[in-house]
């Protein structure tokens, strides 16, 4: 999902190699940036800094990029997503106006179920990406992106203000918490020492208000943006600190940044937003129809529902592939070609995977090249080079359900 502009980090990755999009060093403007509660705390364990989404995030910590990742998928990391959008939408008439700008079933979720939505525009593009929770004390918890964040907050804002005039019973209200998101096959285990609730009872995408580790008031949601099982927890600002360094006290637990978090979503098979989608990417062509709720395509009721739907029942002319790559990392922007030499697509996000020792990426292509194992070419530094389409996730996945 995340969560902001286009991220592509490479192994042996290096501060001063980064692209532009993952990441600036700081300089003398640095001061413009915002900064989480946990701006201090990176710098005290050794987080390189860079500007990310108008935010001074860690890129990575003392540890390299790919032993952050190695760790991730191995035991658990603690990654700072306090740049996110955190919001509460309230009142009788909420799923109205959340079901007004988005294509999921908002109104089927049970209490504490989320979802991954979109927000789409009338050209059936997607405007951002999110996770919509209908809790159980009445209102919707929506996490969005950094990189939008003035876009979504305007768009809900705008809605609000038009259904209030139409007499609607709905408010918004910016949640001021920081958001630490725990991830890989031990952070549950790490996270139960610090909870009263049996986390065996949180499935993926539920969520409960719960105290973690003595700081009351945190929600904790069972999803992540890493392919593994975790948390994010939404906690009191002045608390983020105190919970950060009681999860580090557990050895399971290091500290990762933004190239590990991305390296882990590509090989999961995540989007980017602003990379491998954006409001010029339509959730069919984006391989996302799965977000659209049944009901929701019955009524054709949200933004875009009639280019949508159409390419739903008809042929869509490109379609996300994954692709894995031989040869020199494939990054964003490289050209896709078919056998013949004639480009075909464009690669959205590249890196080699930790895991699999070879590069993996993801792309558009044409809908006639989009069968997996189909055979392709990527050129890179103007030479060509052989890939195949291939299925994602590139790693399976560890989500926890209950069986």
């Amino acid at each position: 999902m995340q969560r902001a502009m286009t991220v592509v980090p490479h192994l042996g990755l290096r501060l001063q190699a980064l692209p532009l999009a993952l990441g600036r060093p700081l300089s003398r403007a640095q001061d413009v940036l915002r900064r989480t509660p946990l701006y201090d705390f990176h710098l005290a364990h050794g987080g390189k800094m860079v500007a990310f989404a108008g935010w001074s995030l860690p890129v990575q910590y003392r540890d390299s990029h790919v032993d952050s990742h190695l760790h991730t998928r191995r035991h658990c990391s603690l990654f700072d997503v306090s740049h996110m959008l955190q919001t509460k939408i309230l009142g009788c008439d909420r799923v109205k106006l959340m079901e007004s700008l988005v294509v999921g079933d908002i109104a089927e979720l049970r209490p504490n179920q989320g979802t991954l939505s979109l927000f789409t525009n009338e050209a059936g593009g997607i405007e951002d990406d999110l996770i919509v929770t209908s809790t159980s004390e009445g209102y919707l918890y929506v996490v969005s992106n950094a990189g939008c964040w003035d876009k979504d907050l305007a768009l809900m804002q705008g809605k609000v203000r038009e259904l209030q005039n139409m007499g609607s019973d709905v408010s918004l209200e910016v949640v001021d918490n920081a958001l630490l998101a725990l991830q890989g096959p031990t952070a549950t285990q790490v996270l139960q020492a610090g909870v009263a609730d049996d986390l065996r009872k949180l499935p993926f995408m539920t969520s409960a208000v719960m105290e973690v580790f003595g700081v009351s008031g945190c929600r904790v949601t069972r999803c992540g943006y890493t392919g593994e099982d975790g948390v994010e927890i939404s906690v009191p600002a002045a608390a983020a600190v105190r919970l950060a360094a009681a999860l580090l006290e557990n050895p399971e637990v290091k500290l990762a940044g933004l190239a590990a978090r991305d390296s882990l979503r590509l090989e999961a098979g995540l989007c980017l937003y602003g990379s491998d989608i954006d409001e010029h990417t339509t959730p069919v062509e984006g391989s996302l129809s799965w977000t659209l709720g049944k009901r929701r395509r019955a009524a054709m009721d949200f933004p875009g529902a009639s280019v949508i739907i159409a390419q739903l029942k008809g042929k869509v002319q490109r379609r996300r592939v994954g692709l894995t790559c031989e040869g020199a990392p494939v990054r964003a922007h490289s050209p896709i070609l078919n056998m013949e030499g004639t480009v075909i697509g464009t690669v959205t996000s590249g890196c080699p995977s930790p895991c699999l020792k070879k590069n993996v990426a993801m792309g558009y292509v044409p809908s006639e090249y989009s069968r997996p194992g189909t055979p392709l070419l990527v050129e890179v530094r103007r030479k060509q080079q052989m890939a195949v389409v291939s299925k994602m996730p590139f790693v399976t996945t560890n989500y926890y359900t209950l069986k």
